[in-house]
């Protein structure tokens, strides 16, 4: 039997009042204004760099709502760049001026530390890792690990002393930035343990507003930018030698690596059949009800970019931008 699916958001091309600049990303269509950024969360999938062929129905307003919750979550620790959500998939507030810096921020042996650890590499961003450690193990206490923030192509690793004897920032707002990481991931790590889940590794993106307020941009905690592993069976997992069972964005990338792509030259993407698109739309959906605790309904529309094009219109001519 075929998958019934609601309809999908798959790209927007809006014309709106004020409107200075427009910028396609992999899966988020953006809208600046002079002082506003509004971000259209598209059902566009992307894992390697790659957009996958097919767009996956309801994840764009997923994630939307996910880093929604999760902003509104961390406010009280740093002020954040939302204001507003005027439609399902659509996340706006204040344009800040971004720091080209990632703070990765690391609580357990995972991932690419882990990758590196595996090679015989004992520090990563000129932090050590101690000796003895596996996959998968806590760290003495978080690390962080952090990347430039590039405008096209891979991000890549940086020292905090590199950081600090460069101009991509200055010293008092990279160490307020370091101070706070701490404080965002200490906040994932409680909320996540109160879900049943444990906050792995994750990354933060800071800006400057008008006024040059550090502010949290982008989108936190959410499974496309954070590892969460399942808490009651980590210990066992981690004694037998076994995989993690997490939840995040790996699936995607598991599936992808199954069939042969990892965004290689050469590499053929294989082909979404309308079963692949609904695992991943619920495990998407899975991921929402028990990160937020909250149950996924569905926003019915015949046509859903009309309807986002309408509540951005009126965001518009509520003297927002």
């Amino acid at each position: 039997m075929t998958p019934s699916f609601p309809a999908a958001l798959k790209q927007t091309d809006f014309k709106l009042p004020g409107l200075v600049k427009f910028y396609r990303g992999k899966v988020r269509d953006m809208y600046f204004f002079e002082n506003k950024i509004a971000a259209v969360a598209t059902d566009r999938i992307s894992a390697f760099d790659h957009i996958l062929p097919s767009p996956i129905p309801s994840k764009g307003r997923v994630l939307n709502q996910m880093a929604a919750w999760f902003l509104e979550s961390c406010s009280d620790i740093v002020p954040i760049w939302l204001e507003d959500v005027p439609d399902p998939n659509v996340s706006a507030g204040k344009k800040c001026r971004p720091v080209k810096i990632e703070m990765v921020v690391r609580g357990y042996l995972a991932g690419h530390a882990w990758r590196l650890y595996k090679d015989g590499h004992r520090s990563i961003c000129g932090v050590g890792m101690p000796e003895g450690m596996v996959q998968s193990e806590r760290f003495p206490e978080p690390i962080i690990t952090p990347s430039t923030k590039a405008d096209e192509g891979h991000d890549e690793d940086i020292s905090r002393e590199a950081i600090l004897s460069s101009d991509l920032v200055d010293e008092e707002t990279y160490l307020k930035m370091e101070e706070i990481t701490f404080k965002l991931f200490q906040r994932g790590q409680s909320m996540a343990e109160k879900r049943g889940l444990v906050l792995v590794d994750t990354k933060y993106e800071f800006g400057l507003d008008q006024n040059g307020v550090l502010t949290l941009i982008d989108e936190v905690h959410t499974p496309d930018s954070s590892r969460y592993f399942i808490a009651e069976e980590y210990e066992h997992r981690l004694k037998k030698g076994l995989p993690q069972k997490h939840l995040s964005k790996e699936f995607v990338r598991e599936w992808l690596m199954e069939n042969g792509f990892q965004g290689r030259p050469g590499d053929a993407m294989p082909f979404m059949s309308d079963d692949v698109v609904a695992e991943i739309r619920d495990k998407y959906i899975d991921l929402y009800e028990r990160m937020t605790g909250r149950l996924f309904k569905e926003t019915p529309s015949d046509d859903i970019e009309k309807r986002v094009e309408t509540n951005l219109l009126n965001w518009c001519r509520k003297g927002n931008p």
